[in-house]
């Protein structure tokens, strides 16, 4: 099986071509770029290098969210484009779960982190679990202060991840000064093989035009307009 992973989730452009456990290539870049710009320049690069055609791909694997609005619509819908154009598998993988898969041979808890402003963020709770990366704590939008507290409550080690987590430094080492920060450059950006990975074992959508990002949060215009209307009204529904 050959697989395409795409990741425009956050700042960093991440895609990976892996085929049957085998490294065929991938790119990653973490300047701050217009992805719609070089998502498809790059995959034309990625599969030319490798000498593969877009025929040749089996699957292809997003990152599907959380993340930013604009870069996770670039990316879902990108591979949705191309998984309806070729008649191809298509996979959605957590992008939190990306960065926690980086972690190898971390025990207990897994914490990756993106900054929603605000003083919240975008994070779930993974662990490895028979070589396999289990998610422990469903991927949310949550304020860090409240985050801080339930992890406060955990038997377990804490392992922080994610180039955002720079932004809750000082916090951390106040409230949870036993817990671990990652000092790996690689491991706080998203990975397009580690991707790759993931999305293997995943049963692809069967629903291909359905498939939508997984934003776990309104965009602000949404929120303002919920405050002065009601989900049930005809102006709501129009809205969003």
């Amino acid at each position: 099986m050959i697989i395409l992973a795409i990741d425009t989730s956050n700042q960093t452009l991440a895609i990976g071509l892996l085929e049957d456990g085998r490294v065929l290539g991938q790119m990653q870049t973490t300047v701050k770029k217009n992805h719609s710009l070089t998502l498809m320049p790059a995959i034309d690069s990625l599969m030319k290098s490798a000498e593969k055609k877009p025929s040749d791909i089996d699957r292809i694997v997003v990152a599907q969210g959380p993340g930013s609005y604009t870069g996770l619509r670039i990316g879902v819908t990108t591979a949705k484009t191309l998984a309806y154009t070729l008649k191809k598998e298509l996979v959605g993988v957590s992008s939190l779960a990306t960065l926690a898969a980086n972690c190898l041979n971390i025990k207990g808890r897994i914490v990756p982190i993106f900054d929603a402003r605000r003083k919240n963020v975008y994070t779930g709770v993974y662990r490895w679990e028979n070589n396999q990366l289990v998610c422990v704590r469903e991927d949310s939008h949550i304020s860090f202060d409240h985050l801080i507290e339930e992890l406060s409550n955990s038997e377990e080690s804490i392992y922080f991840v994610g180039t955002d987590v720079a932004n809750f430094v000082e916090e951390i080492n106040e409230r949870l000064p036993h817990a671990q920060i990652n000092t790996h450059a690689l491991w706080s950006v998203p990975n397009g093989i580690t991707l790759a990975e993931l999305g293997e074992t995943v049963p692809p959508t069967g629903d291909i035009q359905g498939f939508l990002p997984a934003y776990l949060k309104r965009v602000e215009a949404e929120e303002k307009w919920l405050e002065t209307h009601e989900p049930g009204d005809e102006a709501y529904v129009e809205k969003v």
